[in-house]
């Protein structure tokens, strides 16, 4: 109960779009910052972007500014990450995770997370 379930991965060709969903049942999203976080493989699990509670603030890695998007509608108590611009490096099991305190980048910090969706990027 309360697990972060992540939907919306998928193989994609390079410069293709998608758009990954977080939802929970029995937790209020709204409550949390929520973050984005890949891990390809043999890699560490590293930040994507971030975004407050209200949906005000939001903070993306380098890698992603400018091609992903995150956002939330906390009245379906739905994260979602839009991703265009896709390239193969891209490519890894994407995790959607909620943090209490702050709008963190350091994994460390969340104390909730998905178990992931597979996002491949094809050549």
């Amino acid at each position: 109960q309360g697990q972060l379930v992540e939907s919306g991965g998928g193989l994609v060709q390079s410069g293709g779009s998608l758009r990954l969903s977080c939802t929970a049942s029995g937790r209020t999203l709204s409550s949390y910052t929520m973050g984005w976080f890949l891990q390809a493989p043999g890699k560490e699990r590293e930040f994507v972007a971030a975004i407050g509670r209200s949906g005000l603030i939001t903070d993306y890695a380098d890698s992603v500014k400018g091609r992903f998007t995150i956002s939330r509608d906390n009245a379906k108590n739905m994260v979602y990450l839009q991703m265009n611009s896709l390239k193969p490096e891209d490519t890894a099991v994407y995790y959607c995770a909620a943090a209490t305190l702050g709008i963190p980048t350091n994994k460390l910090a969340y104390n909730y997370w998905g178990q992931g969706t597979q996002v491949t990027v094809s050549s």
